[in-house]
């Protein structure tokens, strides 16, 4: 079995976020899906979400492309999740291109997704203040 993982906030869910879960779920079996705590959107992000990470939670769980849904506390935690969940596959839009590669030297393989280029959270955000 291939495992999969991805990183994110996942506030005010969109249609660019299930591109990129079912993008990441086509190059493997099972899905796994790290979303961002509030205190790590807040303290080491400087993000305040609009919805809590148990309402992100319940939301990304919903997705049929998403098989367990864990959440991220601190950067430092991928090396250490890759080896607990025995990932295979490291899957991230490509804004962060460049960024993990560092995850090759644990064995996995690094992804970078094309991100939906018309749509993103921070777009949505500015949109709605207008």
């Amino acid at each position: 079995m291939k495992r999969v993982i991805t990183y994110g906030t996942f506030d005010l869910l969109h249609y660019g976020h299930i591109n990129l879960l079912k993008r990441a779920k086509s190059k493997g079996d099972y899905l796994i899906v790290a979303i961002s705590t509030d205190e790590f959107n807040l303290e080491e992000k400087n993000k305040v979400c609009y919805f809590t990470y148990e309402q992100r939670k319940a939301l990304v769980e919903a997705i049929r492309y998403v098989d367990l849904v864990i959440p991220e506390s601190s950067w430092n935690q991928k090396k250490e999740d890759v080896h607990k969940y025995d990932i295979d596959l490291f899957v991230m839009g490509d804004d962060w291109e460049g960024h993990f590669d560092f995850l090759e030297n644990e064995g996995v393989e690094v992804v970078y997704l094309p991100r939906t280029p018309e749509i993103s959270t921070t777009k949505i955000k500015s949109e709605l203040k207008k």
